[in-house]
């Protein structure tokens, strides 16, 4: 996929559900966000409060219910290079296809949001040389993410960016460039597999994937869509639930019963609950 001419577009996801419907929707791959997954285990925002344990755990749920690519938001690894190649080992196991691997320190945030800092080159270079040794297929994925270009401006992100390229990453992410212009800079200087990461109200422009493809990003990641949608409609229908006390108004705008037991394969249960049904007789 990486290797294609056309642009992948990646949603991003934080539940098996939201897996599934990626999954029916026809997505090639998804992204099992750290921003998501902090805020619906949780209910706290993005700002280091999940660790390796929460991010392995999600994952095996969420591969367990698609069998498309998922690639994991592993933040900065929980810790040393060996606290990175245990990471990868596991996550490999619980079915992921690949990682994005930060070099922020430590407590992390959101790459749009403030306070961020990172750590040096060096020792963002040990832990992605383990995230590569750990893996067991070439087919698991490792992106390098820099989030240099807020504390360290644009060229010395770009910089790192080349530099994590010739240490072995599958693909670059530069985080949260303010600007188009920007943008070509990074697809221009950096000969790589590029990702795009797209935030509605995030710091970087949104565009399409069509325009991005142009400018050399082969990724184009929309992490929050799904959750930010999601956030939407659930404060309108419970908005209407506590004012009117019922929730006619929306009938056009959910799924029903039916609708959604297909979606969690209720059928394909029911026969398999026959089945065995039968054995016992």
């Amino acid at each position: 996929m990486l290797k294609s001419k056309k642009p992948l577009v990646i949603p991003g996801v934080y539940d098996a559900l939201g897996a599934k419907i990626a999954q029916k929707v026809g997505f090639d791959a998804m992204f099992q966000t750290g921003y998501g997954t902090s805020a619906t285990l949780f209910g706290m925002p993005d700002y280091g409060f999940i660790g390796a344990t929460e991010t392995v755990d999600n994952a095996r749920r969420i591969c367990r219910a698609a069998s498309i690519p998922v690639i994991v938001d592993s933040d900065t690894g929980y810790g040393n290079a060996l606290s990175v190649w245990k990471l990868v080992k596991e996550l490999e196991s619980a079915g992921a296809s690949g990682i994005f691997l930060e070099d922020q320190k430590w407590p992390k945030r959101c790459g749009h949001m403030q306070g961020k800092d990172v750590v040096s080159q060096e020792e963002y270079t040990e832990k992605l040389s383990a995230a590569i040794d750990a893996r067991e297929s070439k087919d698991f994925i490792i992106v390098a993410r820099t989030d240099a270009r807020a504390t360290k401006g644009l060229d010395e992100a770009i910089e790192r960016g080349k530099q994590n390229k010739k240490t072995g990453a599958d693909a670059v992410f530069v985080e949260a460039p303010r600007s188009i212009d920007e943008m070509k800079k990074i697809g221009k200087e950096i000969n790589a597999p590029l990702v795009a990461n797209m935030i509605e109200g995030g710091a970087t422009p949104l565009s399409s994937a069509e325009i991005l493809s142009g400018m050399g990003f082969n990724i184009v990641l929309y992490p929050l869509s799904v959750l930010y949608a999601n956030t939407f409609a659930t404060m309108n229908i419970l908005l209407e639930l506590k004012k009117t006390g019922n929730t006619s108004k929306y009938k056009q705008k959910v799924v029903n019963f039916d609708q959604f037991n297909d979606l969690v394969e209720l059928p394909k249960f029911r026969k398999m609950e026959k089945k065995y049904e039968k054995s016992k007789k």
